[in-house]
């Protein structure tokens, strides 16, 4: 891929994760708790969950560490299984009438959801080699949007609270969140799943 191609699709990549991952279902959820509608409730809590992973891919990509892209690389799989893993909210979802404007916008989203999965995953593919340098062109395409973000941060911070917030406290900051993420997928993992299956109940 041209190294001029390839950062354009990155570009793209992040503008679909703006719009399909973070704006649509924060749209979404505040839709669905007006009219309450538990299912979808407790679908997008379960989806925001997972969605975290890439704000932390984020604040790694931030201080320039090579996990930021492993991680980056397996946020939107698992964005994207969270939506349609639960045998009980898919038919729960299912059951909602069709022509209801937020059942129906809700599986519209997470088909866009699954395609933007697929192209931000198959892009993702070729930052794995930046896990050990994060110095060559197609590796800085990947670090330019964080770091872009963190001076908006770095303001706010500022602003807010008259600290500085530095790219190694958000760096800090991020493998702290990952750290807290294994644990809480870890519980799921080997407590919950075996218990539940693909049950989401109260989850």
């Amino acid at each position: 891929m041209e190294e001029l191609q390839h950062i354009k699709l990155v570009w793209l990549a992040y503008h679909l994760a703006a719009t399909f991952a973070l704006g649509v279902p924060l749209v979404l959820l505040t839709w669905a708790s007006i009219q309450k509608e538990a299912s979808i409730v407790r679908l997008l809590s379960i989806y925001w969950k997972n969605a975290t992973l890439m704000a932390i891919s984020m604040l790694l990509l931030t201080g320039e560490k090579g996990i930021g892209f492993l991680i980056s690389f397996i946020a939107p799989l698992l964005m994207v299984t969270s939506v349609w893993f639960w045998i009980d909210l898919n038919e729960e979802l299912e059951d909602l009438p069709y022509w209801r404007a937020l059942p129906l916008t809700v599986k519209l989203w997470r088909w866009a959801l699954s395609w933007f999965g697929v192209l931000y995953t198959s892009l993702g593919l070729y930052s794995l080699s930046c896990l050990n340098n994060t110095n060559s062109s197609k590796c800085l395409a990947w670090i330019e949007v964080p770091q872009g973000f963190h001076q908006v941060i770095k303001k706010l911070f500022d602003f807010l609270f008259g600290a500085n917030w530095t790219e190694a406290l958000a760096a800090f900051v991020g493998y702290l969140a990952l750290l807290a993420y294994i644990v809480g997928f870890l519980q799921w993992l080997l407590i919950r799943l075996p218990k539940q299956g693909r049950i989401a109940g109260n989850f």
